[in-house]
């Protein structure tokens, strides 16, 4: 499978490692509106460097269009590569809005393409290990289940890129860094019926925010938490926790930190291993420590090419998170409970 990359940022090396750790893939291309960063980055990752969008998706040996660019500009680069007969896969989130979102996954769909979008959080075995106790019944009635992102950024962080911090290219301390939490918690516990949010500037002199709170009530009747900030010094890891009448489990990052149930099975001792050989919670970095995510999500992403079927996390899943922050952001100028 072959790949071009649009963006030349951080998390577009991360990528160009993973597709170079492939056997059957690589990477032919890449492009950046700024000629020495894409020039730099083909040099480093042995690709072509595109002075222009068109220039790499008229190529007729790019198959699948990687996106890294800022949020808000996803859906505008997707739409073009799937009208050029590109497969899509597209750093999280799909884009900044509900609407631009809903019109990459029709593009994509009106020109037979893929669209996967990098969530590679749920390919963690802690993760996958929740997700299989929760589909098990083995909380019984689900109580509880929150997401904590107490991150921090400095003032050089948002200094260093024009278009971090920005509503419209950034989406904010929701949109931005809190997306992966969020796609946990609905792939977790559903979706969600009722949400109420509070988000403010509070610490960083940028145009989106940095800090919020929300309340929520499932589809499921269970209620919930998300505390999501980039203004929380020294910053602490991303925190998942679910809780019932018959279990609660807690992940740090992806590290089961607490995993206890009414009623053992033999798999729990598997979760235990995973906590005693995984290395300590992060602190929020930007770019994840690992690449073990994003190997299995392209690894996915190629085989569903193969299969003829969607990949795990298609355009209509990473939709949810979008439509979620999209609620909070309207109970909070509306003062309001939204129903979604």
């Amino acid at each position: 499978m072959r790949f071009g990359l649009v963006g030349t940022g951080a998390i577009a090396a991360l990528h160009a490692a993973v597709i170079a750790g492939l056997d059957d893939a690589a990477l032919v291309a890449c492009h950046s509106r700024t000629p020495e960063a894409r020039e730099r980055f083909a040099r480093d990752n042995g690709c072509d460097a595109e002075a222009t969008l068109d220039g790499l998706l008229g190529r007729g040996d790019v198959d699948v269009v990687v996106i890294t660019t800022p949020s808000g500009t996803h859906a505008d680069i997707g739409i073009r590569a799937a009208r050029h007969g590109k497969h899509v896969l597209c750093e999280k989130p799909l884009d900044v809005s509900p609407a631009r979102a809903d019109a990459l996954i029709a593009a994509c769909a009106e020109a037979g393409v893929l669209l996967g979008v990098i969530y590679q959080g749920r390919f963690g075995a802690g993760a996958r290990a929740l997700k299989r106790a929760v589909d098990a019944g083995r909380f019984g009635r689900i109580a509880q289940c929150s997401v904590f992102v107490p991150w921090f950024r400095d003032d050089a962080y948002y200094a260093g890129a024009a278009w971090r911090g920005t509503a419209a290219d950034d989406g904010g301390s929701l949109m931005n860094q809190g997306s992966h939490a969020l796609d946990l918690l609905l792939w977790i516990a559903g979706d969600v019926a009722v949400a109420s949010a509070r988000v403010q500037t509070r610490m960083h002199d940028i145009e989106a925010e940095d800090n919020a709170v929300a309340w929520l009530e499932f589809e499921s009747g269970s209620l919930g938490l998300i505390q999501c900030s980039t203004a929380c010094y020294p910053g602490a890891a991303r925190r998942l926790e679910v809780r019932g009448e018959t279990g609660s489990v807690v992940l740090a990052d992806d590290v089961p930190v607490l995993w206890e149930f009414a009623v053992p099975t033999p798999d729990d001792a598997d979760v235990v291993r995973l906590a005693q050989a995984s290395a300590p919670p992060r602190t929020g970095e930007p770019t994840p420590a690992s690449q073990s995510g994003h190997l299995a999500q392209y690894r996915d992403f190629i085989a569903a090419l193969a299969e003829g079927r969607p990949p795990a996390i298609p355009g209509s899943e990473a939709r949810r998170s979008v439509r979620l922050i999209a609620a909070l952001h309207e109970s909070n100028r509306s003062g309001l409970p939204v129903r979604l």
